[in-house]
């Protein structure tokens, strides 16, 4: 087989292989589905994360920069390609069917992706032209799909910003929900004041569809994954933690027989399952091990105390706002438990993945203050 029969097939192996991807990323949106995008990806991840222990305090402005350079090198990778692979169509045409308008036409490779380069930016240039019909068609085929490339990927990031923007305002809207204290209580609290939940249940309602939008979000466009912000409540675990977190004090805390209508509101359960539907899809793609074990490589014991103690004062936040809470501590504690563990694994998962310390997506996880512990003394006095 001739040299110029084997760049052509090369050229055109490669230009399909390219728009493929850029297909499979941007127009057929499915997490998983890239072909060269999410390997550029999850190459460049890592590489940030090994370059941010380096920089001390200031690991998270550097993990903060991942997000874009991804997309930089994700269009700069289409871009090379396409380029490359018109300029191994047009070499072997240089001289013949792709002439220089004045003097000798050079032959060299370099100039073949000058003009691949310039064609499919729709530039053009006036000192070469094609000299037959096929070629001239081919220079129009090549210039239409350079500018529609250049559309859809200029789409895309206009996409991913105003779904990141979404993702962002919802992490906010929960923060500034519980007092920018990151506490679930905090965040119950306030939608029930003095015991009454009617008017906090829009805001449930909101949360619960925001929340879906955000997992839907994830699976059009995977790369959000790797957009971290150096506020942990800007993080994907941090708003998940914090609703689940609710949802579970809702189900556990608060009077079940006074506020059994919250418990079994849709709402209430859309917000569970989105969350926890969202975590999974994510650790599934994108975190290695597989499903995490709820007791895996945890201190039952340790956990427990750790839990019981966030629950109780949970607890005091409540009864604080006026909230009817359970009045068999053990009982309820238990099953905050029993219901937490299904979960937290996921978060404490997603949230290492991320580059966080638990502390940092869960206040629970600090050490108690004194108050807290001298308040541990009244778990069987009137709890």
């Amino acid at each position: 087989m001739k040299a110029q029969t084997l760049e052509h097939i090369a050229g055109v192996l490669l230009v399909l292989f390219i728009l493929a991807d850029v297909f499979l990323t941007v127009l057929y949106a499915r997490i998983g589905t890239g072909i060269i995008s999410d390997h550029v990806a999850k190459w460049t991840w890592p590489l940030f994360r090994s370059v941010s222990k380096l920089a001390g305090g200031r690991r998270g402005t550097v993990l903060s920069f991942c997000g874009p350079v991804i997309l930089v090198v994700i269009l700069f990778v289409w871009m090379i390609g396409l380029t490359c692979g018109m300029a191994l169509i047009i070499h072997p045409k240089l001289g013949t069917s792709v002439v220089m308008t004045g003097g000798a036409t050079p032959t060299d490779f370099a100039t073949a992706v000058y003009l691949s380069g310039t064609a499919i930016s729709t530039v053009g240039t006036s000192n070469f032209a094609p000299a037959t019909s096929a070629m001239r068609l081919f220079f129009v085929a090549n210039s239409l799909i350079g500018i529609s490339v250049l559309t859809l990927s200029l789409t895309y990031i206009l996409q991913i910003y105003s779904a990141l923007r979404e993702r962002n305002t919802l992490g906010l809207k929960l923060h500034v929900l519980t007092r920018e204290t990151g506490d679930a209580a905090e965040l119950v609290a306030g939608l029930g004041p003095e015991g009454d939940f009617h008017s906090g249940y829009t805001l449930l309602i909101e949360a619960a569809a925001e929340l879906t939008a955000l997992k839907e979000a994830h699976h059009f466009y995977p790369v959000l994954f790797y957009f971290r912000f150096r506020q942990p409540f800007y993080s994907v675990s941090h708003s998940a933690r914090l609703v689940l977190d609710a949802v579970t004090l809702i189900w556990t805390a608060i009077d079940q027989e006074r506020y059994r209508w919250l418990s079994k509101s849709a709402a209430v359960s859309q917000l569970h399952d989105a969350a926890l539907l969202t975590m999974k899809i994510l650790e599934e793609a994108f975190v290695p091990g597989g499903k995490p074990s709820p007791d895996e490589g945890v201190d039952r014991a340790q956990v427990k105390h750790a839990w019981d103690r966030h629950y109780l004062a949970s607890l005091h936040r409540l009864r604080a706002a006026g909230i009817e809470t359970v009045s068999d501590f053990d009982a309820g504690a238990e099953r905050y438990f029993e219901v937490r563990r299904e979960w937290e694994p996921y978060v404490h998962k997603l949230g290492r993945s991320g580059a966080y310390d638990a502390h940092e997506t869960d206040p629970s996880t600090t050490p108690p203050s004194e108050e807290q512990e001298r308040a541990k003394g009244d778990t069987h006095m009137g709890l």
